[in-house]
């Protein structure tokens, strides 16, 4: 990547992003690379939490309709924290 374009990203950062990466790029190769992947592997497991999230909209709504009809019906009790199950 050229300077100029890295001079970019790095104007869009965030200021503990920048001061991050740049105690990062101080390090041996390797370290970076383990650093990067690190990075990599967590922004990876964000993406897919957010699209599992946003496929289980649909899920929770029907499951949140069915407790409110319980509710409605009369078929739960209410919750009573000092009572413990036998």
């Amino acid at each position: 990547m050229d300077s100029a374009r890295l001079c970019c990203y790095i104007q869009i950062m965030t200021k503990l992003l920048k001061k991050a990466l740049e105690r990062v790029s101080t390090l041996p190769d390797g370290e970076q690379d383990a650093v990067a992947g690190i990075i990599l592997e967590e922004l990876e497991d964000e993406a897919r939490w957010r699209v599992a999230f946003a496929k289980s909209q649909d899920a929770l709504a029907r499951l949140a309709e069915e407790a409110r009809d319980e509710i409605a019906r009369g078929d739960v009790l209410p919750f009573d924290p000092s009572s413990k199950p036998e």
